[in-house]
């Protein structure tokens, strides 16, 4: 598969380009549903294809098509028409693409995996899917109850005209169980280990029966059920636990959005819109508490953007994004870096597939444990929330004004956790919320968290990354009446 790729690089080459890179790929993927105990969906998925960028007069061309195994007059074709269309392109530019300075990366790198969920039968798949079902079904008060898995295998080839040559193969397994009760005139769902389809993480199907989805199934029955008779959340100020798996999607919309450089400098505002956080703020932002450390980390154990390399070539690094509450960087790729004095990619392009060209996107971004327990955590409230599990959440195209809605919440009195509420849902400003955190829980609580479907771009690309963390308190957060 290398052979195509540098095929075409020559062959962009030799037609006058400056710059030319390739992208060979075979992506396969399933789904497995369980819903009231039976086979509700299935779907499987395998494709095949080639990506030729190259860059002529200071534009970039971008062209791609499905492959057999070997088909050199298609690569060959696929260079024709990317240097074709950056010569159509160029003179349109407003300015010329500038690459960052980067080395060539040569070798290879794959995802751990114990359990290669491709090579099991659907009935071994199925079996804790089943099982976790069936103990939801206990109750009489849950009407609908789901059980799924997914898994996806991305296997890749790159090469650059500047030399890199580098293979990978990613593999992400995932699921997860989901109850809705309805009792006392109210509907309420509870779910394990996340909201949403479940969790997913990087690894075969280990990763499934790590999850203990039986074992969790009778606690998400009953808190199902629970949630039912529960009173709404009260609406008032008061100090907010987040869950790690909450939490993480605030740092998702936050700061992993906030902090891609392209919506920063305005180029990229289709959809989810721009960032605040622009690139005279960098080293002078006051983003967060002193204890808000929030990192950047395309190494990371456990992260679904844990690779080798990303889509330009350039190798996967940690760097910080917040230190000490203060804005230090941004997410970016080569050809937005230039806009930075370090002119460095951070290694932040990627594409969904071989039909998408790459463009930056959110890597597993974390907050980095604190030194709290989290018993002694909620002692230290007085009048508090811990909130739990995403039901719902909104946030505006500047990435400032936010509203998340949490499956369920524990009011804290006096240091205790007292009674269960509904659909606590709090607001408000993501500097103002960053520098009321004054507490994070060690890395005893700490935990990487998947997200398979994070949206940008037009047309609109899907990209995988995680989000780390442990518990955390902010201090005199606005609840809305629930």
């Amino acid at each position: 598969m290398e052979r195509l790729a540098k095929a075409a690089i020559e062959r962009g080459l030799a037609l006058g380009a400056s710059y030319v890179d390739a992208r060979v790929e075979r992506i396969a993927s399933e789904t497995l549903v369980v819903r009231n105990d039976r086979l509700n969906e299935v779907s499987a998925r395998e494709e095949f294809g080639l990506a030729v960028r190259a860059l002529v007069g200071g534009a970039f061309g971008f062209a791609a098509a499905p492959l057999s195994l070997d088909d050199a007059g298609a690569a060959l074709a696929l260079a024709d028409r990317a240097v074709a269309l950056a010569r159509v392109l160029a003179p349109a530019r407003t300015r010329p693409v500038e690459l960052s300075e980067e080395s060539a990366a040569v070798g290879e790198y794959r995802t751990p995996v114990a359990i290669d969920p491709f090579a099991l039968r659907d009935a071994e798949k199925l079996e804790p899917l089943r099982a976790a079902c069936a103990e939801l079904g206990k109750r009489p008060e849950v009407s609908v109850r789901e059980a799924s898995f997914a898994c996806r295998s991305r296997v890749q080839w790159f090469a650059s005209s500047e030399g890199a040559a580098f293979h990978q193969e990613l593999v992400r397994t995932g699921g997860g169980i989901a109850a809705t009760a309805a009792a006392s005139g109210e509907v309420a769902t509870r779910s394990w280990p996340a909201s949403f389809g479940g969790d997913h993480q990087p690894g075969g199907f280990e990763r499934v029966l790590e999850f203990d989805l039986l074992g969790h199934a009778p606690r998400v029955r009953d808190e199902a059920v629970e949630l039912c008779a529960a009173p709404p959340c009260e609406a008032g100020r008061r100090d907010l636990i987040l869950a790690s798996n909450l939490l993480m999607l605030v740092i998702h919309e936050t700061v992993g959005h906030a902090t891609e450089l392209d919506r920063a400098l305005g180029c990229e505002a289709d959809l989810a819109g721009h960032s605040f956080a622009t690139v005279d703020k960098r080293g002078s932002l006051l983003y967060g508490s002193p204890w808000v450390e929030l990192v950047a980390d395309s190494l990371a154990q456990g992260g679904l953007d844990t690779r080798g390399i990303d889509d330009e070539g350039v190798r996967s690094q940690r760097w910080p994004l917040v230190h000490a509450g203060r804005f230090v960087d941004f997410q970016s790729s080569r050809e937005w870096a230039s806009a930075l004095e370090a002119r460095k990619s951070h290694g932040g392009a990627r594409a969904q597939s071989w039909y998408h060209p790459p463009i930056v996107r959110i890597t597993n971004v974390s907050l980095e444990p604190g030194a709290w327990d989290l018993d002694a955590l909620i002692a230290d409230t007085a009048d508090g929330i811990v909130c739990d599990g995403v039901k719902m959440w909104s946030i505006d195209e500047a990435r400032r004004n936010f509203q998340f809605t949490a499956e369920l919440g524990w009011e804290v009195r006096g240091g205790k956790r007292a009674r269960l509420v509904r659909t606590p849902t709090f607001t408000g400003d993501t500097l103002d919320f960053w520098r009321a955190c004054d507490a994070v829980c060690d890395a005893s609580h700490f935990r990487m968290w998947g997200v398979t479907n994070c949206g940008k771009g037009n047309p609109i690309q899907e990209a995988e990354m995680s989000h780390g963390a442990s518990p955390a308190r902010f201090r005199g957060v606005r609840f809305l009446a629930g």
